[in-house]
């Protein structure tokens, strides 16, 4: 039986998210939430009201998803996370049809697998976290919740992301290095050493 489902944030993100639902065949978008009230819809997929409205909405659907991208921080995501628990929504985990996940690796509801990525033995990938199309998570990572490695990123062997951190498109980093919480990593960068929590690296080390 196909699940309704809310999706919550508009944006360029969302539009990826969607093409990973579709590829899923579990679900059906029953509408958006955003801000933005010069939205009508996205992808013909009408806007049906903002987060403020998730509490009234609970009544009417089980499921709800953020697709927010992370723009400048997490903690929009974070925050918006923790109100569909307060609210008691299922938030599943979607993987892209298109993606490759070991059976041997595990990964937090509210996360998503994007077209392309792969996802190897023994990793740990937490909650709400984003692993954009076409990255690569090794055996043996570990990333904290709500983290997002974006499109085309490489985390080799043994690699640790921290809670909230971003790791530009393109950026390989190297087996065995720790990158801490609330970090901003810029994009085609090659990290070779850890890096402390609330870092902003915007050139090659």
């Amino acid at each position: 039986m196909i699940k309704k489902i809310i999706l919550i944030g508009a944006g360029g993100h969302a539009k990826s998210c969607i093409d990973v639902i579709d590829s899923t065949g579990e679900f059906s978008i029953a509408g958006f939430l955003d801000s933005n009230e010069s939205l009508n819809e996205v992808m013909d997929i009408p806007i049906i009201g903002s987060d403020i409205n998730l509490k009234d909405l609970r009544l009417k659907y089980k499921y709800a998803f953020i697709t927010l991208g992370q723009i400048k921080n997490y903690r929009l995501r974070k925050k918006l996370f923790e109100k569909l628990l307060f609210y008691e929504y299922e938030i599943p985990i979607l993987k892209s049809k298109y993606s490759i996940i070991s059976k041997k690796s595990f990964i937090g509801k509210g996360s998503i697998v994007m077209h392309g990525a792969i996802v190897n033995c023994e990793s740990e990938i937490g909650l709400n976290c984003i692993i954009n199309s076409r990255s690569l998570v090794e055996h043996d990572v570990k990333i904290d919740n709500h983290a997002h490695i974006a499109t085309g990123a490489i985390l080799n062997g043994g690699v640790e992301i921290g809670e909230g951190t971003f790791v530009g498109s393109g950026t390989v980093v190297k087996q065995g290095v720790k990158i801490a919480e609330n970090c901003v990593i810029g994009a085609g960068l090659f990290i070779k050493y850890d890096v402390s929590s609330g870092s902003v690296i915007k050139e090659q080390q």
